[in-house]
């Protein structure tokens, strides 16, 4: 995977939706260690970019909710579909990601505008497998062990 690909942190999609999480630059935009990212929705109907700034700790915590969205998988739960923000709501726009049948990802411009989009996503098998590479690839590129 080449710097640019690496840049990619995240890309869930399906045949015509799209939804990305993109670092802006492997360089911190300021101190400790913020990152600047865009994440990008592309459909038929919607292209949306919004910035935000992620951490270290923000990438461990894609780590962890990609081990819950598996774990969810394997051993689903009765009740209401795992939910899991990233980053973290509150501070930011962020991603609300949904394990229905199909996934669903709601981008929230919060607390700016207070806009979301909702992408239903009818993602492929390897999606979480494909997701763990552009995690540790974009951990390698910022230093860290993937």
């Amino acid at each position: 995977m080449d710097e640019a690909a690496s840049l990619e942190l995240m890309r869930l999609s399906d045949w015509s939706r799209v939804v990305s999480v993109r670092l802006v630059h492997h360089l911190p935009a300021w101190e400790p260690d913020y990152y600047a990212a865009d994440i990008v929705i592309t459909s038929d109907l919607v292209n949306a970019q919004l910035r935000i700034h992620v951490t270290l700790e923000d990438l461990d915590q894609w780590a962890e909710a990609l081990d819950r969205i598996e774990s969810d998988e394997h051993q689903p739960t009765e009740g209401e579909a795992l939910t899991v923000d990233w980053p973290a709501a509150g501070r930011q726009g962020y991603l609300r990601f949904i394990a229905e049948d199909p996934y669903v990802v709601e981008v929230h411009d919060a607390p700016q505008t207070q806009v979301s989009v909702r992408v239903p996503l009818d993602m492929d098998e390897d999606w979480i497998k494909e997701a763990r590479q552009r995690l540790d690839a974009v951990s390698r590129l910022l230093g860290r062990d993937g």
